[in-house]
């Protein structure tokens, strides 16, 4: 890829001279989709960003966030005011890494995880959990499964040995993504006011201070690779463009920034992730619109004889880029030192262009504000999709349901997590494999006699995913859908939504219907979380997903952090102890359609996409409230493959259930904002639904098994036949 004719002609009218090489590439790959978001940018100002809770939104490396003091905690936003909110801060971000994890599964998804947390330490934050959403080909394919443990491999190796848990996350497999994997990586941090550092430059005179790994010359032009089609041959042309991680490194880096902001040594900050050197120092000198004097030849190198360019813009990992008074430059020096990091003096903030020398000659030259924002954005055409007539075919139930329970898209996990520490840092409350994470955040309002005390301080949880079974059946409907699942998730263990961030993933948006559907996604993302009253405050942009098998299915990954008062769950599993004192419930009322279900991809046909609840803000509030009383025993959300697959997944050996439902919608369908309630107070939960449709749902029994009779038919399982069909992802990569 190299620097289109149109934008060539911009550059050279604005400098008034034809580029030099350096700027030229430097050009390319700050203007290129991936960095400037040409495409997208038109479309973003659907979301809404601000509340009393946003302290850094969208446009720095990753949002800040004021938590609610504890006894705020269980209120939404809308009911809580600015001095609800305490001075512990949360960061929040996500990245793909998704044309790096084809070419290279391992490495690919390995410095996805390494660049989000940087992107964490950027603000003066110390990454607590990681979330990754993952998305393949068909799991039958053998492509598909190597890509499949190559990124779960790289995933685990990277967090596990910097010590940050990944406690949450989804996986999909769909035929739309057998040429392009999309790798989605969400990281949460944690800081404070008087910490919080941003990618602002302060004040010309001040050093520019590069800090970690030596420069090499791996992941070469990797914005601009991320911002085209993925070719046949991408696996092996485009290697050079992959990173390759150190996470040795990284760890020593996260604990060489925690000393750093500790002593009050960062001014600004800025990680070397896409375009490298040239992108992070250009970027952090026009946000705080002033240029800079940088001296490439002062950059610490690993490989020898390395030109200007290849310094400029390679995307060599564990970087960080630091903005320091000069009388702090020694101590920073000598920090870098004690952690066995490199660290270069490689200019200055200026009050003049950015510019950069090399052995004495002047390689760059250019206004940095017209550098980092002065890309033309595109204006494309776009096609609405359509929605299908109902075609419900007339399959076996317990065909069908063996089909849904033991697709890999609704399948256990545990293959996947259980290669992931998710202990690590002692804070994770709620583990993976249950609808959310929690995270216990004992500095939010506890004091030191209340750290153990699990009502003490603020749980956040967390939930991330989407369902590309939905975009693809109904781009605007289906990630309006995504946004009120990862809502449910965090209601179903008592949170309430404190902010999200989003990574919209499309094809080539050159096309018309392609971009037409990535459009839908966006304004369903954005409407849904308006109607949450959930700020969207930062996220990505993935587009080019395209290959030799076709596009992507616009795939809107949401990740949502809440909040509630402590740490304690109800499970997503049946209590053996209480079978005869409770009752099992359905909260929440269905969309009366199978459109975007996984019955109808395992069986065949179509359906219109289901009709979503009205006033989702207050259904949230209320599962929520329904998930903290005092009586709830269990709760699970209903989604992927319908109310059959939640019973199925609820039950255990101690303890099953005896439903009979009217018909195939009504089993299979997949509308969220739903909750299978165990509750011993069943008036209660009436009481705390009001308007909410609750359903008594059949019996609970003591012979482990799901009994489901749907319209007449009838299935029959074992707790131990659920599992094994659920284990199909475990078992079949043995």
């Amino acid at each position: 890829m190299s620097l289109p004719e149109s934008d060539r002609e911009l550059v050279t009218a604005e400098l008034d001279r034809e580029p030099t090489a350096a700027e030229a590439a430097l050009f390319e790959n700050l203007w290129s989709e991936h960095c400037a978001y040409r495409s997208s940018r038109p479309l973003l100002g659907a979301f809404e960003s601000e509340g009393d809770q946003v302290v850094v939104g969208p446009g720095d490396d990753a949002a800040v966030l004021a938590l609610p003091e504890p006894d705020a905690a269980d209120e939404p936003p809308s009911e809580r005011d600015a001095d609800d909110y305490g001075d512990t801060y949360v960061t929040f971000g996500v990245e793909s890494h998704n044309h790096p994890s084809y070419v290279d599964p391992f490495d690919g998804a390995a410095t996805g995880v390494g660049g989000i947390v940087r992107d964490t330490l950027s603000m003066g934050a110390y990454p607590i959990a990681l979330l990754d959403s993952l998305y393949f080909g068909d799991f039958d394919r053998e492509h598909s499964r190597y890509l499949f443990e190559g990124v779960v491999e790289g995933i685990s190796h990277y967090g596990n040995c910097i010590g940050v848990p990944t406690v949450g996350g989804s996986v999909a497999f769909h035929d739309g993504y057998e040429g392009n994997p999309l790798v989605n990586v969400a990281c949460v941090g944690l800081t404070n006011e008087e910490r919080l550092v941003t990618a602002t430059a302060k004040e010309p005179g001040n050093k520019l201070v590069l800090v970690g790994n030596a420069t090499g010359r791996d992941g070469l032009g990797g914005a601009s690779f991320a911002s085209e089609d993925l070719a046949e041959d991408a696996e092996t042309e485009d290697r050079p463009a992959v990173q390759v991680g150190d996470p040795y490194s990284e760890k020593l880096l996260v604990e060489c920034n925690e000393a750093l902001v500790d002593e009050d040594l960062v001014l600004a900050a800025r990680d070397l992730g896409a375009a490298g050197l040239g992108g992070a120092s250009s970027e952090l000198v026009a946000k705080g619109g002033f240029g800079a004097d940088v001296e490439l030849e002062r950059v610490h190198q690993r490989e020898p004889n390395m030109n200007a360019l290849e310094i400029l813009l390679a995307e060599s990992q564990e970087r960080m880029v630091y903005e320091v008074a000069p009388e702090k430059v020694d101590r920073v020096a000598e920090l870098a030192d004690r952690f066995d990091l490199g660290c270069s003096v490689i200019g200055e903030v200026t009050e003049g262009n950015y510019t950069c020398t090399f052995e004495g000659e002047t390689v760059v030259d250019v206004d940095a504000e017209y550098l980092a924002e002065g890309a033309p954005m595109n204006d494309l055409a776009s096609e609405a999709p359509t929605q299908p007539e109902r075609d419900l075919p007339d399959v076996d139930l317990a065909d069908a349901f063996e089909a849904v329970v033991s697709s890999p898209s609704t399948a256990s996990k545990r293959w996947v997590y259980r290669q992931y520490d998710h202990e690590v840092g002692t804070r994770t409350a709620r583990k993976p494999g249950d609808d959310a994470a929690i995270m216990a955040i004992r500095e939010a309002g506890a004091t030191p006699d209340e750290s153990d005390d699990p009502d003490a301080g603020v749980g956040l949880a967390l939930s991330s995913g989407a369902v590309p079974n939905w975009t693809e059946a109904a781009p605007y409907d289906g990630a309006r859908a995504v946004a009120l699942e990862n809502a449910t998730n965090l209601a179903a263990k008592g949170a309430v939504p404190l902010a999200a961030v989003d990574c919209l993933n499309g094809g080539n948006p050159e096309k018309a219907d392609v971009y037409g559907g990535f459009k839908g996604i966006v304004d369903g993302l954005a409407a849904m979380c308006a109607d949450l009253d959930t700020p969207v405050v930062g996220g990505n942009v993935s587009l080019y997903n395209d290959s030799e098998a076709g596009p992507i299915a616009p795939t809107p990954t949401l990740a949502l952090i809440g909040t509630k008062q402590g740490y304690d769950a109800p499970p997503a599993a049946l209590d053996a102890d209480a079978v005869d004192e409770s009752e099992l419930l359905l909260v929440g009322g269905g969309g009366g359609a199978l459109g975007g279900s996984e019955y109808l991809a395992q069986v065949g046909g179509a359906d219109q996409f289901p009709e979503l609840p009205d006033d989702p803000a207050n259904l949230v509030s209320t599962l929520a409230a329904i998930g903290r009383h005092d009586a709830t025993l269990a709760t699970h959300d209903v989604s992927d493959g319908g109310l059959a697959v939640a019973l199925a997944e609820l039950i255990t050996a101690d303890v099953g259930v005896d439903v009979d439902l009217p018909d195939r919608v009504a089993a299979f369908d997949e509308t969220p904002g739903r909750l299978l309630v165990q509750t011993t107070d069943p008036e209660a939960v009436a009481e705390i639904a009001g308007d909410v449709p609750v359903l008594r749902l059949g019996d609970l029994t003591t012979d482990g098994s799901l009994d489901l009779t749907v319209g007449g038919d009838a299935v029959s399982v074992s707790a131990a036949d659920v599992q094994a069909l659920r284990e199909v992802i475990e078992r079949e990569l043995a």
